[in-house]
Parts: C-alpha cells; structure tokens; sequence
C-alpha cells in the first residue's frame, strides 16, 4: 500500500477503536471524543489503563505493534475489573473486539490507579519475557541486529563462523516493509521451517496479503556507504534456499526486508566506472586498493610431489583454509581459494612442483556472468566497464545499454519497460535516456572465485542495504578441536580499521567482573 493508503486505513482504525471504546472512556472519567482523535486517543488510553504515554510510539512500530496491540487489548480489560484468565483469552482471540462487549454490554467499573505487578510468578515471568521481546525487537530493526557469516567470500577480513554485530544507524534503518511477521527472526522460523510473515510470493503486489506492505521508508543516517567498506544487503535478484540455489532470472515477488542477507565488499560506489581485469578492480582507471585487512583470494591447481597435502598442516602453515580437491586423474589438487600472501610463501612448499592460476580468458563469455545477454563477453576475472548509477544522473538509453540497468530501471524503481522493433518504452513514452532515482553500488567478495556477488545479479540498489558490520563478538572453527574451536583472537575485534585486529575480550572481561564487583560492594554497604 502506499503512505496514502496507510493513512486512510489508520483513521478507519481510529474509528472502530473510538465505537468500541468511548464509553469506557466515558467511565474512566474522559470525554467520548476523545476515542476517536488519532493519536490523542492512544495518549488518554495509556492513562486509562495506567501505563506511560510512550507505549503509544510503540503502537505505530511494526512488528513491535503487532506485540503490543495484544498488551493493550488486555490491559484495557483489566483495567475495568476483567482479569480472568477467560477475558486474556477472549480479548486476544477477537483481535481486541471484545472490548465493544465490555463497551456496550456490561456494566463495568474504571479501576484507578491499578496494582501494575502480576499475581503470579506465571504472570510476572510472562510479563518479562514479552517486554524482553518487545526491546530486543526494536534494538534488532533499528539499531544492531545480530548476523553470522556463512560463507568464504569474504575470508580473512571475515572468516565462516564469525557472529558479528552489525549497525543499522550508520546507514539509517530501514523501517520494516513486512508489517506482519515474526519478532527478530528473518524469513524463516527456526526449527519450524517455515515462512515467517505473511506475504504470498506466487502473486505478486495483486495479493491482499502484500497489500499490507509498508514503502520503502529508511531512518536517516550519519554516514555514507564508502568504497571498500563491508556492507550487509539484501541479495537483490534473487530469494536463496540455501547458498547454492541460485536462479538470476527467476522473478520473486518476496518483500525486500526478507531477502537473503549477504555480506560483501562494496568496491564500486555511484558515480564509478568499474572494470574487472584479470581479476582485479579498476575504479574510473586505476586499480581499487583494498584495505590492509582485506586478502584476495583466487582460484589455483597446484601440482604436488606426492600424491597428498595435509589440509590442517596447509591451514596452520599457509592460511589455507578453503576447498581442497584431489584430481586423480591429473595427479593435481584444485585450491578453491589462497590468498596473494599466502602463495609467495606456498610455492615454495618443498612438495610443490608448480600452481597454476585459474583465470578466464578476456572475451570469452560466461553466461552465468551479468547481465546475462550475449552481447557482453564477459567473466568473472575480465568484466565491464559498467557504470554505477548515481540518484539523479542521466544516461543515454539504447538496446545495447539497456540489458545493464534494465532490472534497475524496471524491477528496482518500478517503471513498466518495453521494447518495440528498436526502440525502448518506459511507462509508455518512448526513452532515449533514464534518470536514476536511487543509488546503486557494485558489491564483490574478496574470495574473487568463490563468491556469489554483483557479477552474478548486478548492481545493488540502496533500498536493499540493511546495515554495516562493526563488531565480531565470536567466532567458532568447525575445523579446530575442543577449545581450538573457538577463535580466541577474533573474539571482541572490531569489523574496520587498519592493522592487526585487538581482540578487546580481556578488557571486556575486566570491566564485567568489575562491575559485578561494584555492584555486589555498593549491595553489601546498603
């Protein structure tokens, strides 16, 4: 729906919520418009029922709403006397209509000034855990959301089995655009394995369901996606199963908050010209220099003097820690990933006799390769020159131009788009050029032949950011035993920066017992 839509459907829930509440307004010792005003209503409520006018903030937060339109129902009956376990009961499964019974029908009394504590220790317990989901949700959608790495694209800067903390605010949070879903959980429920929100993904914005999703709206933030950050995006074209189920020209009609969450290196930003050339990034020329933590990783055969190489030796030695394959019938092992440090040391492995890269050959056509169209031969280690949109700029549309920015013009900014014999419609009118409404950015893994990125699907609108990772609080190697398992040096290390990452777990540690101290010090002098 639209803002307009929105709002019109908010007034007519103004007014079911004044027909079905002004008496009690009236009991409670309040005027009967007062039920009716928006916002002004929500105010008085929280006085009637005794709780801070604030909630009201929270009642127009997705999501959080979906919680607290329950709590309010119930404690509004409550507050008139019905704290059975029958009036909970009837007050949630009418969806709150059974305050009009309580309006119309009974004779009920304002309780003033109502004892707010549970009954019960079931009740107290109760009441914790949802307000501990209420506040978790909110710190999840607005401000930090836990994330984990799942894949090598990013190795060494972020490893498979880092946790990471990642930042909303820094490039404004979006505001959710499923209002109706599960609390802190993605697109699908744990262990269930099911769908968790309510959307119909075969029928598109038609379905009343998705009619209930908000715009795009987004927080403002204090900074700007930079070039060669690592940002956290929903994948654009394309919803995952799993990593490995990839279809680029499959149409999905899922939300795009509940799109596959990806993590990459931003290494084009709007305004660039970005090329690949064997493997390697040039922005408007000259080569992408990467930040002192980054390691690019390639693709190699290495060919050994016997007919073995110790994974966990290579990990220790040579920081070698992706896919390893033995080809037996070429006596060779393909490295799916080292990285440019690790080979100037490996090669000089006594039981090397050569490694060989594996590289695509300049103008020979990857199909799998955006934009998918035969008339662009290109792969992942020789690509573009593309230009990345910039919101605002103009660029001169034609059928050879028009297969790079046709899922942006189309899919990503919502505009109809044909073409007739030579010529190219938009909305109907026919387009020599196209102003770009949003910003768009070119995100690539550092493990540049085992990474699903940008040069699968293309560019990657601003509308799909979700945030920037700032803080790795843990990190587990499947490949470690007992307490190598955990990566001790990663724990409490910051995402950014230059230089060797500090773990800060000792001082966290320090600070904890600390103030476990103090606290205990400050109890036993009262």
């Amino acid at each position: 729906m639209t803002l307009t839509q929105w709002f019109i459907f908010i007034l007519i829930i103004q007014v079911i919520h004044g027909f079905g509440t002004w008496k009690l307004y009236q009991k409670a010792g309040r005027q009967a418009w007062e039920a009716f005003v928006p916002v002004y209503n929500g105010v008085i409520l929280m006085k009637i029922i005794n709780r801070p006018w604030w909630w009201v903030i929270l009642l127009f937060l997705p999501i959080v709403n979906l919680i607290m339109f329950i709590v309010v129902w119930v404690e509004t009956a409550r507050s008139f006397g019905k704290n059975q376990p029958i009036d909970t009961f009837l007050a949630i499964i009418t969806f709150g209509f059974y305050n009009y019974y309580l309006n119309y029908f009974t004779d009920v009394e304002h309780i003033k000034d109502r004892s707010l504590h549970p009954k019960s220790s079931s009740g107290e317990w109760a009441s914790s855990i949802l307000f501990a989901i209420v506040a978790a949700t909110i710190v999840h959608t607005y401000f930090i959301q836990p994330f984990t790495i799942p894949s090598s694209s990013l190795e060494k800067s972020l490893l498979v089995g880092d946790f990471l903390f990642v930042s909303k605010f820094h490039y404004g949070a979006r505001v959710p655009m499923t209002t109706v879903a599960a609390p802190m959980v993605h697109d699908t429920i744990p262990k269930l394995n099911i769908k968790s929100y309510l959307f119909d993904d075969h029928k598109g914005s038609d379905s009343w369901m998705n009619k209930l999703q908000l715009p795009y709206l987004r927080i403002p933030g204090f900074q700007k996606i930079k070039r060669n950050d690592i940002v956290v995006f929903n994948q654009p074209a394309d919803t995952l199963l799993d990593m490995n189920n990839f279809h680029p020209d499959r149409n999905y009609y899922k939300p795009i908050d509940k799109k596959t969450n990806l993590v990459k290196r931003c290494v084009g930003i709007p305004g660039d010209s970005l090329e690949v050339r064997n493997g390697y990034v040039y922005i408007n020329g000259k080569q992408n220099v990467l930040p002192d933590r980054a390691h690019l990783q390639f693709s190699y055969f290495v060919q050994p003097k016997t007919n073995e190489f110790n994974p966990m030796f290579l990990a220790n030695r040579y920081d070698i820690t992706d896919r390893i394959q033995y080809i037996p019938s070429q006596r060779t092992y393909y490295f799916s990933a080292i990285s440019d440090e690790a080979l100037k040391t490996f090669k000089n492995n006594p039981n090397v006799v050569s490694i060989t890269p594996i590289k695509a050959e300049k103008g020979e056509r990857d199909p799998a390769i955006f934009p998918h169209d035969p008339q662009y031969n290109w792969n992942n280690d020789f690509f573009g020159p593309l230009y990345i949109p910039e919101a605002g700029k103009t660029i001169a549309l034609n059928l050879k131009v028009l297969p790079l920015y046709k899922r942006a013009i189309s899919e990503y900014e919502g505009n109809t788009l044909q073409v007739k014999g030579n010529q190219i419609y938009i909305n109907g009118q026919v387009a020599t050029s196209y102003t770009f409404k949003q910003d768009y950015y070119w995100m690539m893994g550092d493990n540049r032949h085992n990474s699903l990125d940008a040069r699968a699907w293309g560019l990657v609108p601003f509308t799909h950011v979700v945030g920037k990772p700032v803080f790795i609080w843990f990190s587990w190697n499947s490949f470690g035993q007992g307490f190598n398992k955990i990566r001790w040096e990663r724990l409490f290390t910051t995402v950014n920066g230059s230089g060797k990452a500090t773990s800060f777990f000792i001082p966290f540690l320090v600070v904890l017992f600390g103030f476990i101290g103090f606290n205990k010090w400050r109890a036993r002098k009262k």
